[in-house]
């Protein structure tokens, strides 16, 4: 009875914790952009300089994934492994997100050169909470269908933030705008707002979540460069998962960088684009609030199947609906319904992997192996941006004026970018992952048996 009502007292503070983090994440790998190209103004010189310093930083700030991994591993303190990282990332990413939303009145090659230095430092401080804060889940259980309870859970929270950033930042910044004296101040106003709720969130996993004891946390020693490469190349399940991951997230990621631009100039109607992030939210939070009971009557293969049938046929659907919200709307339904299914999934198969990896390689290793998710959004949000900033040029959306439209051709290029690529991507991943992946529920308890057995001799 006590252990229940720890493991649901840890599953709603964790989760809880995840609202701030991912308004804050949403904010700045979703609206960045928009703020840069549509509060503050670049010419497309500009816009390509930010868009290979988003991409380089982040990149660099992937590398340093696993380093930090290394860091929490072997942290031992008296407010345990992963709390000390969880409030110093928070704090600073808190303090970050401001900054990086201000417009200090620079000349062109300096205000790059300042949104060089401080997107660079956000990216390091939101890695240090990442990394430990989601490092912390495989911990709280090691039962399957549990973990996927704190995993669904987590999720619902996440996406709320996600989408209440997604359905409010553009009236929301217009109201503040109004009131502060300018776009830009309403951007900087909403930073703070989403800053304070990421503050609040993160105080509540800090003081409400009870670390258990851990399988095997005093074997093996400190973990090193060299137990880091081994952790992470060896742990065979962990690198198929990774990439199939990868390709998920980056296409996941460059359709919704599209969002604010698609419906500006290719619906042509820029307001529609809250109520249609709003409706997709609720079918996102209602699907993974979904996903427990139907894990209950099918495997984890077959709900991912039925998620991808639903993702190609909504995509199709997508690129192919005239500009009515029904056809767009019932695409984004399945579209995201599916993606949040999958999302979970591979939540799970990831933390699955750390048990694989302690039985294989002897030592258990949390943190690094978690250190692979924010890498793989990071890389994610990278090429997203990426595409989204060389598809505004290329197809002459950024050259527009105020109050001007898109050329026919300049939309297909949009659609392409926003559709077809990330398609492609999200299929490969699929296919990566039926082929490579073994960890189904007999073989998982299988290992988890072994290594309780060698706990106890």
């Amino acid at each position: 009875m006590e252990a229940a009502k720890q493991f649901n007292r840890n599953k709603l503070f964790f989760g809880l914790g995840t609202v701030g983090r991912d308004m804050v994440y949403s904010l700045v790998s979703m609206y960045l952009m928009v703020f840069i190209t549509e509060a503050i103004g670049v010419s497309d010189r500009q816009l390509l300089s930010i868009t290979a310093i988003i991409l380089g930083a982040r990149v660099f700030d992937a590398l340093n994934d696993p380093f930090m991994g290394i860091i929490v591993d072997n942290t031992r303190s008296r407010w345990g492994k992963y709390k000390p990282w969880i409030a110093f990332g928070a704090l600073a990413s808190v303090i970050l997100t401001i900054v990086l939303f201000s417009d200090p009145g620079l000349s062109d090659s300096a205000y790059i050169l300042f949104f060089g230095i401080v997107y660079v430092l956000w990216g390091i401080a939101y890695t240090t909470n990442d990394i430990s804060y989601w490092s912390m889940m495989p911990s709280l259980s090691y039962d399957q269908k549990e973990r996927e309870e704190i995993g669904a859970f987590a999720r619902i929270m996440a996406n709320i933030g996600l989408f209440v950033v997604v359905g409010a930042i553009i009236p929301v910044t217009a109201l503040l705008g109004n009131l502060f004296g300018g776009l830009r101040y309403g951007y900087l106003a909403f930073a703070v707002i989403t800053s304070l709720v990421l503050a609040a969130g993160q105080s509540a996993t800090l003081f409400g979540v009870t670390e258990p004891p851990v399988l095997g946390r005093s074997q093996g020693g400190a973990t090193g460069l060299r137990e880091m490469f081994r952790a992470i190349f060896r742990n065979d399940q962990l690198l198929y998962t990774g990439i199939a991951m990868a390709l998920f997230m980056i296409g996941y990621v460059t359709t919704t960088s599209f969002g604010v631009h698609y419906f500006k100039y290719a619906y042509g109607n820029e307001g529609m684009y809250p109520v249609f992030a709003i409706v997709l939210g609720i079918s996102q939070i209602t699907a993974l609030a979904l996903f427990p009971l139907f894990s209950k009557h099918f495997s984890r293969a077959r709900l991912h199947a039925g998620a991808m049938i639903l993702i190609v046929v909504a995509y199709i659907l997508f690129f192919f609906s005239p500009m009515n919200m029904l056809f767009i709307g019932t695409a984004g339904i399945m579209l995201f319904s599916g993606q949040a299914f999958i999302q979970l999934l591979m939540l799970v198969y990831l933390a699955d992997t750390i048990e694989y990896g302690h039985w294989k390689l002897g030592r258990r290793n949390e943190s690094v192996t978690f250190s692979i998710q924010p890498f793989i959004n990071k890389i994610g949000g990278a090429v997203g941006s990426g595409v989204l900033g060389v598809t505004l040029v290329v197809s002459g959306i950024n050259s527009i004026p105020e109050g001007g439209h898109a050329t026919a051709g300049g939309i297909t290029i949009m659609k392409f970018s926003m559709m077809i690529i990330p398609l492609v991507l999200i299929v490969a991943s699929y296919l990566i992952h039926r082929s490579k992946y073994i960890l189904d529920k007999e073989t998982y308890e299988r290992i988890l048996d072994e290594l309780v057995q060698r706990e106890k001799s």
